[in-house]
C-alpha cells in the first residue's frame, strides 16, 4: 500500500506521525511501531495544543528518545522561539509553525527578549528600531514609533512586522545551527534561556 501512496521516494520523503496525545504508554506503541517501519524521518505530532510546557517537553524527549538519531526527528506545529530551542536541546531537528507571521497580524515583533506589542501606546514615542541588534531592513529604516502608526492603521504595518520575524527567526535557526556545529551548543542555550528568564522576573516584579 505503501508504494501505491508514495510514488515518488526519489524526491520525497515519508515521514511517519508519532501520536498519542500525552499518554506515555501510547507515544512508545506509536514510537516502536513507526521505527519498524524504517522510514526516511520522523514526525511527532498531537502537540502545541495549549498543554503545558513541561507535558510538552515530556513527550517530545520521550519520542526524541525512542527515534532514530540518523533520522530528521521534525516536531509538528512548532514555532516558539523558546520551544524551538528547548525542542532541539531534546534532539529535534525540523519545525513548522505560522507563528511568526500570526503574531505580526497582531502587532507584536519578535526580539530577543520576548515579544514587543507594537500597538501599545508607549510605542507611538519611541524612535528606537524594534530591535537594535537586528540587522534586517525593517530595523535598519522604521522606528517603533513609525510602526506602531502604521500596524493600527494600516496592512503594510503587518507586513513590515512579518519580514522582521521571519528574519528573526531565520537568525535564531542559523545561530542555532551554527553553536552545534561549533561545539557551544550548550553555551548558547544557557544565554538564550538566562535572557528569557530575565524578561519573566522583569515582568513579575512589574505587575507586582
Amino acid at each position: 500500500m505503501l508504494h501505491v501512496a508514495h510514488k515518488k521516494p526519489d524526491v520525497q520523503n515519508l515521514f511517519g506521525i508519532v501520536q498519542g496525545g500525552l499518554d506515555p504508554v501510547l507515544r512508545d506503541i506509536c514510537v516502536r511501531g513507526l521505527v519498524e517501519r524504517n522510514l526516511p524521518g520522523y514526525a511527532i505530532g498531537g502537540l502545541a495544543g495549549g498543554e503545558d510546557k513541561d507535558s510538552f517537553w515530556r513527550v517530545v524527549a520521550q519520542c526524541t528518545a525512542g527515534l532514530p538519531e540518523d533520522k530528521p526527528r521534525y516536531v509538528m506545529g512548532v514555532g516558539y522561539p523558546l520551544d524551538i530551542v528547548v525542542c532541539s536541546a531534546l534532539g529535534a531537528d525540523m519545525y513548522d509553525c505560522v507563528y511568526p507571521t500570526r503574531t505580526a497580524r497582531f502587532g507584536s515583533a519578535l526580539v530577543p527578549e520576548g515579544v514587543l506589542k507594537l500597538k501599545q501606546n508607549a510605542m507611538a514615542t519611541d524612535e528606537r528600531p524594534i530591535d537594535p541588534s537586528c540587522p534586517c531592513m525593517v530595523c535598519k529604516n522604521y522606528t517603533r514609533a513609525y510602526l506602531h502608526c502604521l500596524v493600527t492603521k494600516d496592512p503594510m504595518g503587518s507586513q513590515l512586522l512579518s519580514y522582521h520575524n521571519l528574519s528573526f527567526m531565520a537568525r535564531l535557526s542559523r545561530d542555532l545551527h551554527m553553536s552545534i556545529l561549533e561545539g557551544r551548543f550548550p553555551e548558547f542555550v544557557r544565554g538564550f534561556l538566562r535572557v528569557q528568564v530575565c524578561l519573566a522576573l522583569q515582568s513579575l516584579f512589574y505587575h507586582i
